[in-house]
């Protein structure tokens, strides 16, 4: 018979993908259930995020260390959470967000205490003999996100001339998740070969998509679309474009004013970047457009929605971040029509789960993803079908950390059989 209390937590510091700490999380129930969770961090961070504790001691991974994070897990929510069920999420993330006492979980780290959250959530679903899709979503859970595959990369996510962050095949018009998957990867592989024939980098990014130095922005987009072409798929019709600007990275104050620094595109306004984007909206196949402007141009990014947001998914990251605090008002201004859902954004699966209700009740799309700083944790694949969200963000087709939920979606889309439904809405 399963016994769900939780009988031990431990936490050890680990490397993430670019070689920096993060937490792992080990907890085992009284059942003898034994599970793990790896908490992501970020590096294009949106400035009201979760606070992930860093130790600041300069000669240990310049300063970036996570002991402190550690040892809160090991003392303070080890107390607390041991002895309690591990089928009762909502009531422990409640109480290690009590436990913590701050609105951004600052005291205790929202790296400390996500990695006890997604540890919960795997132990529970273990014990019970589901999987964690199931467990989290219900018994009916079925849909296999459109994978939103980075091939390009810019912005703080490399060190090229590139503005904006992330450039994306959208397989929208594939029969399934694993037809999907090899639109997209083959397209990665054919932007590999022209990058190649033309003397550009083909190193990658944080995410694992490509790195070039180009002539512009705009150029990212041509290549895109050439890529495309080169794999045998239609742009528009099998594969579409999205786009993350993260335009806080190049914002220069917090009244609307932009300086397009890495392309040498000079200083723009919120209302030369809407022009800019409508330009392209017509001319390429853009399906969603991240990010568009920085996280305090909530002016900018109304404007933005009023003008595209009847012709592509307008998403918000950094103006959000995952907190329906700040949803709720990009609801009530029509901020946008989308909004990106990170875990460690916000720190509790409870709270991530919260923040996707919210999106969902007010006919708001929300798309699922990963940081630039991953590891090969595969709770974000099955956490994306459960929240049934129609797509999913986790990087290229290069690099384990990316490729392990990509893999763990294909064996669900295995365990799903002829029910695996595959659909952007």
């Amino acid at each position: 018979m399963e016994n769900t209390t939780i009988k031990s937590v431990k936490a050890l510091e680990i490397l993430d993908s670019r070689g920096n700490p993060t937490v792992r999380v080990l907890l085992e129930l009284a059942d003898g259930t034994k599970v793990s969770s790896s908490v992501p961090s970020g590096a294009s961070t949106g400035e009201y995020e979760a606070v992930e504790i860093r130790d600041n001691d300069p000669k240990r991974y310049d300063g970036k260390g996570v002991r402190t994070a550690v040892s809160n897990v090991n003392n303070q929510l080890a107390s607390l959470v041991v002895g309690m069920d591990a089928k009762e999420q909502a009531k422990i993330d409640k109480a290690m967000i009590a436990l913590d006492g701050t609105h951004n979980k600052s005291n205790l780290g929202a790296n400390a205490i996500l990695g006890v959250s997604m540890a919960v959530a795997k132990a529970a679903a273990d014990s019970s003999g589901v999987e964690l899709f199931r467990y989290l979503g219900g018994a009916d859970t079925r849909r296999i996100p459109v994978p939103c595959m980075n091939i390009l990369n810019g912005g703080e996510h490399a060190d090229n001339s590139v503005d904006f962050q992330e450039f994306m095949a959208v397989p929208l018009g594939a029969p399934s998740f694993s037809e999907g998957l090899r639109y997209v990867a083959q397209t990665f592989h054919a932007l590999k070969k022209i990058l190649a024939s033309r003397g550009l980098a083909t190193s990658v990014g944080d995410e694992g998509g490509f790195a070039p130095n180009l002539s512009s922005n705009e150029e990212a987009m041509d290549l895109i679309i050439e890529a495309i072409k080169a794999a045998g798929f239609e742009p528009g019709k099998d594969i579409m474009i999205g786009i993350d600007s993260a335009a806080t990275s190049f914002c220069s104050d917090k009244k609307g004013n932009y300086n397009l620094k890495w392309s040498g595109a000079g200083h723009k306004t919120s209302d030369d970047l809407i022009a800019l984007a409508k330009e392209w909206v017509e001319k390429y196949p853009i399906i969603f457009w991240e990010d568009p402007l920085a996280e305090e141009d909530w002016e900018g990014f109304a404007k933005f929605t009023a003008e595209l947001g009847d012709k592509i998914e307008v998403i918000g990251d950094d103006i959000f971040v995952t907190n329906t605090q700040f949803i709720a008002r990009g609801i009530k201004e029509q901020s946008a029509n989308s909004s990106l859902i990170k875990l460690n954004q916000i720190g509790t699966v409870t709270e991530t789960i919260d923040a996707v209700r919210m999106c969902r009740d007010n006919g708001w799309r929300y798309l699922i993803s990963h940081r630039s700083g991953e590891t090969a944790d595969t709770f974000l694949a099955d956490f994306a079908v459960a929240m049934d969200g129609g797509h999913l963000k986790t990087g290229s087709a290069s690099r384990s950390e990316r490729l392990a939920k990509y893999n763990r979606l294909l064996e669900i889309e295995m365990l799903l059989e002829d029910e695996a439904l595959y659909s952007w809405k």
